[in-house]
């Protein structure tokens, strides 16, 4: 890949063009012309690249043209280059254009290097001419630059071509997709699709790269319930992330914990609630009832577990038999969730047995639209309608009572809910 093909906006001026040319000794060149203005009738830049005869004032001073075109003056032959017409201060059609123009070439030139120089043309040529090489992999930002004794141009003689830096630019455009599905908690899109963006050769570019797929993995393992995964992760990035994601650690580090922990299953539980909320976000709302018909029925489980030494999937004959529970074809008795939560009622006291006694009908009630949901036993998609319905009731009725349960083993404080934006920028 010694070979270059040069594609260059030009303007006014020819200079820069020719000094670009020069230096960089490309195999072909590819000139983003203006045509005639449709106006006023001037002619446009094409005219510095293909007009017979004297087109092209050697000095801005000069009262007429008296060099030749920039293919003459560069000893181009007509196989070397060619002209691609684009409009002035149209920025879609220039970008459009140039955009074209490139993916032309790389077809025609697989193997020779892609240089975009934006020095000539109008503003809206310049911009469209950076966008279009920005989106598109592996071409080279170039510029003509010099010293300047004013604002208008370079000093005549000292300019030169060189390579602009678009590295930062181009990952964090590349990154922005990828980045933005935090927002639907799609860390798992993020993820993928951050492993897919090459490498850059910066140490500090590789580094924001590495954090940012990194982290997408450990919030996607979390969205998961893969606490331990996430937390292994997490745990590295505590000096960067600490300030902004204390929290999240700090209660991730109970979810992880060990199962001698009593804040790990109440952790657990909240959890869980964070995670249909999370799917109700996105418009999942099957998803989001049967995380929370699967609350219940754990939050049952576990006050009965915790608080009277009850295990739903193995009844005592006693427990089951005022229950009319008969065994099932392994001899256990086992109770299912509104079987717990009539145990909850009859056994327990305090907030989970007020509860169970209070809110038995308005449980079958929200969970009847469950069961004729297709992740149940029917085909009716619960819409958001139904979910409002259905959280509303577990945030008024359910949740205090489950956190003050949560409270009492030494859990007190709600879970926060999963970024929504990268947690490692200022």
């Amino acid at each position: 890949m010694n070979e270059i093909v040069l594609i260059c906006t030009v303007g006014g001026s020819h200079q820069p063009i020719l000094t670009a040319i020069h230096e960089t000794s490309p195999a072909f060149v590819c000139f983003l012309c203006t045509d005639k203005d449709p106006v006023t009738g001037q002619p446009g830049s094409r005219v510095q690249v293909e007009g017979k005869g004297s087109v092209i004032k050697a000095r801005l001073t000069d009262l007429g043209p008296n060099l030749p075109n920039m293919a003459i003056q560069c000893g181009l032959s007509p196989q070397q280059y060619e002209v691609r017409i684009v409009p002035s201060d149209d920025l879609d059609g220039v970008v459009s254009e140039a955009a074209r123009a490139m993916l032309d070439l790389r077809r025609r030139f697989p193997e020779a290097r892609l240089s975009a120089d934006y020095t000539g043309g109008t503003k809206t040529m310049t911009a469209g001419l950076v966008i279009a090489a920005l989106e598109i992999e592996d071409v080279e930002l170039r510029l003509v630059t010099g010293a300047r004794g004013n604002l208008v141009q370079v000093q005549d003689g000292t300019q030169h071509s060189t390579s602009a830096i678009v590295e930062t630019v181009r990952l964090r455009r590349v990154m922005a997709p990828f980045l933005n599905a935090w927002a639907r908690y799609g860390y798992a899109e993020a993820a993928q699709g951050l492993a897919r963006v090459r490498a850059p050769l910066h140490v500090s570019l590789f580094a924001e790269l590495q954090i940012a797929c990194d982290l997408s993995t450990a919030f996607d393992a979390w969205d998961r319930f893969d606490h331990a995964a996430a937390l292994s992760t997490l745990r590295v990035y505590r000096p960067r992330i600490g300030a902004r994601a204390g929290h999240h650690l700090s209660f991730l580090e109970i979810l992880a914990s060990s199962d001698g922990d009593p804040r790990k299953e109440p952790a657990r539980l909240m959890d869980l609630w964070m995670n249909a909320l999370r799917r109700a976000d996105q418009g999942r709302y099957d998803d989001a009832v049967a995380r929370g018909y699967r609350l219940l029925e754990w939050t049952a489980q576990w006050l009965l577990r915790e608080y009277a030494g009850i295990d739903t999937a193995d009844l005592p004959v006693d427990t089951a038999e005022s229950l009319m529970i008969q065994p099932n074809p392994k001899g256990r008795r086992q109770a299912g969730l509104f079987k717990a939560w009539e145990l909850v009622a009859s056994h327990l006291s305090d907030a989970p047995q007020r509860f169970a006694a209070s809110e038995r009908n308005q449980m079958r009630d929200h969970l009847s639209a469950r069961n004729a949901s297709i992740l149940a036993h029917g085909y009716t998609p619960i819409g958001f309608d139904a979910w409002n319905r259905f959280s509303g009731w577990l945030e008024k009725a359910f949740l205090p009572m489950l956190s003050s349960a949560a409270a009492q083993r030494g859990l007190r404080v709600m879970p926060p809910q999963l970024p929504t934006k990268p947690i490692w920028e200022g």
